[in-house]
């Protein structure tokens, strides 16, 4: 590739916009957005920050935005950041548009999405992906990266010359041959994602709460229960092995800070995208989440009462915006547990 190249952000949203701004300037950059960001970028620009750089500002004039993936139609390399919710139809949508040598980079939670693109666009490389970082946006415009850690993309010949473009930029990609692993360690992660949007609190003000990180670590351990009854072992992708954090959660406060200091080290207004949903009255990923953990438990001959209650809560929110407190909210996961204990197909120990 000898010029710059060609990148289309397909729902330029927290991670999209600050992907843009990263690459902006390092390859010719497509914003595909939802006409409510595509106004506000229209009148505020971009501005990142975060990481090891300092604050980037792209103004107006200097951005390329779309509202729809007719933007992507010259992609050399399409990062779809959009929630799991909209896949299908982004996956519908590309396949008339894109070329035959454009490669496509899932990145989004949840397992499935990489799957679903491949299916609809089967001349195209399509890749899976994580994003390790929370983005918050404290302003119109405004794109702050909390947490360091580098993009992780499934390892492909077809991804080789975007990899120099992205350190440039600030955002390097981390080629992984163990995508699979790396993703169900990302979904184990995503697992706070409830438990925030439910409290309807900043994720910092959180995790410094014992109570609220006792919902979490409920809701951890029956999932590493679940893992282990489908064999799957998930990637080393945090400073502490996913194993551990259930007890590291349920420490007292101070020790809390003392053993996982960096866990607070995030912005202190970022929440996570389904809390944003829930705000917005907006459908959210709960499905391909915790959703997840239960269906996986269900095709073991196992129970997952705790992470069916949280989508059933989360989904009930989606309806009525339902907000717990943290005794609230841990005492109806751990009834949800404990009605099931007893049960020979429920996972052990997802009451304790």
């Amino acid at each position: 590739m000898t010029s710059a190249p060609r990148i289309a952000i397909v729902g330029a949203g927290l991670v999209g916009g600050y992907l843009g701004g990263c690459l902006h300037g390092h390859a010719r950059v497509t914003l595909v957005c939802r006409e409510r960001v595509a106004a506000m970028l229209a009148s505020t620009g971009i501005a990142v920050s975060g990481g090891a750089g300092p604050t980037r500002r792209i103004a107006p004039p200097e951005l390329d935005i779309a509202l729809d993936v007719s933007g992507a139609a010259q992609a050399d390399l399409v990062l779809v950041t959009a929630k799991s919710t909209a896949t299908a139809s982004i996956a519908r949508a590309l396949e008339s548009v894109l070329e035959p040598e454009a490669v496509v980079v899932s990145f989004q939670n949840g397992m499935r999405n990489a799957a679903w693109l491949r299916e609809r666009l089967p001349r195209n490389a399509v890749l899976a992906g994580t994003v390790p970082f929370n983005v918050a946006s404290p302003s119109p415009g405004m794109f702050r990266r909390g947490e360091f850690g580098e993009l992780m993309v499934e390892d492909a010949p077809a991804l080789a010359p975007f990899v120099p473009v992205f350190a440039a930029a600030g955002v390097a990609l981390a080629r992984r041959g163990d995508i699979t692993a790396v993703q169900w360690a990302k979904l184990l992660v995503n697992l706070v994602n409830p438990v925030n949007a439910l409290g309807d609190l900043p994720l910092r003000a959180q995790l410094a709460d014992r109570t609220w990180r006792r919902c979490l670590a409920l809701a951890l351990r029956e999932a590493l229960a679940v893992y282990r009854a489908a064999g799957i072992r998930p990637a080393r992708i945090t400073p502490m092995p996913m194993r551990w954090l259930p007890i590291v959660l349920e420490l007292p406060d101070a020790l809390f800070a003392r053993a996982a200091g960096t866990m607070l080290s995030m912005d202190p207004q970022a929440r996570t995208s389904m809390s944003e949903d829930l705000r917005a009255g907006r459908r959210t990923e709960i499905d391909d989440l915790n959703g997840e953990v239960v269906a996986l438990a269900a095709s073991r001959g196992v129970r997952a009462p705790v992470n069916a209650r949280l989508v059933e809560l989360v989904h009930a929110a989606e309806q009525h915006a339902r907000r717990y407190t943290g005794p609230e909210l841990l005492g109806d996961l751990r009834g949800a547990g404990s009605a099931a204990i007893a049960s020979s197909t429920s996972v052990p120990g997802s009451a304790r």
